[in-house]
């Protein structure tokens, strides 16, 4: 039976707090488990599950309907433990740096860590970002690294309301953590929704999705730090 907690963190005072700490105590406990969290992030809903265990992201690919050639991003609760995970260049730390937490995802190569992880058909890059919604940090500051991925049903929209999250993937996902849809850190199904995605495994970095961070703000951050900059595209495909 799934378990569904409604939180508001902008609401102050001891009871949130305590609904807040037991909400993510049980996602931290079904992640560790093997099993599925829908979770908010800054951008949209994350349906995640632990990156390391070949059966929980199966697990995920299953409830989403998604590909394998669509490989898993990481959500990293920093930006130490996503070092572990992905192989960063200067342009990954330059970029990291400007943005991180924030709703920017880069593509690099893989440690030896992450290298057996079960992501999808791309075995040698991984996706990874850290993320800048308080619930998604408090678990991932207690859970590490997760595979997470929009929560939504492959090539359908994001969803940005509890009552149809629990619709769409019923018993499939273990908890559920909602919050109001007036949250301001939650972008909905705006058109930028989604985080930028840029690909640093070549020569010139690419941007696949173009997000909230715009190519323009990338070749600034890249200029300002000496890493370049000129060379990154504006837009890329969504």
């Amino acid at each position: 039976m799934s378990r569904v907690y409604p939180l508001d963190p902008t609401v102050p005072g001891s009871l949130g707090v305590v609904r807040q700490t037991e909400a993510v105590a049980a996602a931290v406990a079904a992640i560790l488990a093997g099993r599925l969290v829908v979770l908010p992030t800054e951008t949209v809903y994350g349906i995640a599950c632990r990156p390391d265990d070949p059966a929980a992201t199966a697990r995920l690919f299953a409830a989403k309907g998604r590909p394998a050639a669509l490989n898993l991003p990481v959500l990293a609760p920093d930006d130490e433990q996503a070092w572990h995970v992905a192989v960063p260049d200067g342009r990954a730390v330059a970029l990291a740096g400007a943005f991180w937490p924030g709703p920017l995802t880069l593509i690099l190569p893989r440690t030896e860590a992450s290298r057996a992880w079960e992501l999808g058909e791309r075995s040698g890059t991984v996706g990874v970002r850290v993320p800048d919604h308080p619930i998604a940090r408090a678990v991932l500051a207690a859970s590490g690294p997760v595979a997470a991925t929009s929560a939504n049903v492959s090539g359908l929209p994001p969803l940005t309301d509890g009552a149809a999250l629990v619709e769409a993937f019923g018993d499939a996902v273990d908890v559920y953590l909602t919050v109001p849809a007036a949250d301001p850190m939650v972008r909905g199904a705006s058109p930028n929704a989604a985080s930028t995605v840029v690909d640093l495994t070549g020569h010139e970095p690419r941007v696949l999705r173009e997000g909230p961070v715009t190519a323009e703000q990338l070749r600034t951050a890249l200029r300002t730090t000496g890493e370049g900059g000129g060379s990154v595209p504006p837009g890329g495909t969504r």
